[in-house]
């Protein structure tokens, strides 16, 4: 389904865009703004005998940023103490009264709101000033160009917007899980296909980009059986999946190098499929050599499904996760073959 390309500088318009600012009011409303067909005809109290406590005005900012005022959603909460307030879209020319303790803005674009308290004597609060960026269409799609390096497949991104992330599923969707960088490496033989879509700053996503892993083009690797010959990953990467079918007693090597200046941020489990534990161990080295050894591991342990999305380097410092290479044995325990993935993921040290 075609979409229209967003703009995508009108999102920038407020880069830091919820904010807060009390201007003090008159006391007393504009000339012909009052409350219209709403207003009581038995004010209680003069006008402006009274100062009003203000508003406190929230909202769900949605998106990769939960304090940049850019969202999806422009739907604001009002607390205004009891008291009865208004809201202003156009900077004070025209008044809404409030209904409930809601409202809502619409339209894409920089949005100023202007709320304040107001009684029936037209006493009124401090107006609270807030800003924000609505955006509330999603992004193109993106385009993904398959590669081959090595054992590698590489999935090439393009058409991302500035600012978002994109995401890859490996269960039809059921589940995503970020990504960094401009391409993912796929390394295996266990799953069949994967999905992948971008989600903007507002939080808005796109439609997904399937990508049939069993295409000719691409290639189905069973990771190596040999811990001295391990299967390489390609270099330059940010974000890989290593996956497979582990038979029982089988286990699978992958290897991969941590470029200088560039630290291996976490390996995880992100598909499994069985009730049975698996084993894994990863070593700093090009082969896996440290047998049962566990002082030359820099992380070893129990996965199963209890542990999907745990990263197990969590607990290990940065100057066991630096340049040089990482050698990953993963050993399924059970009776039956287990479709299994890992995802590993580097990032800059600085």
């Amino acid at each position: 389904m075609f979409r229209r390309q967003k703009n995508s500088h009108f999102v920038m318009v407020l880069a830091a865009a919820l904010v807060s600012v009390s201007c003090v009011s008159s006391g007393s409303a504009p000339a012909g703004k009052g409350w219209g067909p709403f207003a009581s005809s038995q004010p209680k109290s003069k006008a402006g005998a009274v100062i009003l406590p203000a508003p406190v005005l929230s909202f769900n900012d949605t998106g990769l940023s939960v304090s940049d005022g850019i969202t999806r959603n422009g739907l604001w909460d009002v607390d205004s103490a009891d008291v009865a307030w208004e809201f202003s879209l156009d900077q004070g020319a025209t008044w809404t009264r409030g209904q409930g303790n809601t409202f809502e803005v619409k339209g894409d674009g920089a949005k100023m709101i202007w709320v304040r308290a107001r009684d029936d004597a037209g006493n009124t609060s401090e107006i609270v000033s807030v800003g924000c960026v609505l955006d509330t269409q999603a992004p193109m799609a993106l385009t993904v160009t398959p590669q081959r390096e090595g054992v590698t497949n590489l999935l090439q991104l393009s058409g991302l917007e500035p600012g978002a992330r994109w995401e890859y599923s490996l269960d039809g969707q059921s589940h995503w899980h970020a990504g960094n960088g401009p391409a993912l490496g796929v390394l295996g033989h266990g799953i069949s296909q994967i999905r992948l879509r971008q989600v903007d700053v507002a939080g808005n996503t796109s439609d997904a980009t399937f990508i049939d892993l069993q295409s000719a083009s691409l290639l189905a690797h069973d990771a190596s059986g040999d811990p001295l010959q391990p299967s390489v990953l390609a270099p330059g990467l940010q974000t890989y999946v290593a996956h497979g079918l582990a038979a029982p007693g089988e286990a699978h090597h992958v290897r991969w190098d941590v470029p200088k200046d560039q630290l291996l941020m976490s390996v995880k489990l992100v598909l499994y499929a069985s009730a049975d534990l698996a084993s894994y161990a990863l070593q700093r080295s090009s082969v896996f050599d440290a047998g049962i050894d566990n002082t030359r591991m820099l992380a070893f342990g129990s996965m199963g499904l209890s542990d999907l999305n745990r990263n197990v380097l969590t607990n290990t410092g940065p100057q066991g996760r630096g340049e040089g290479p990482m050698t990953l044995r993963f050993q399924q325990n059970g009776a039956m073959p287990t479709p299994y993935a890992i995802q590993i993921t580097l990032a800059p040290s600085k």
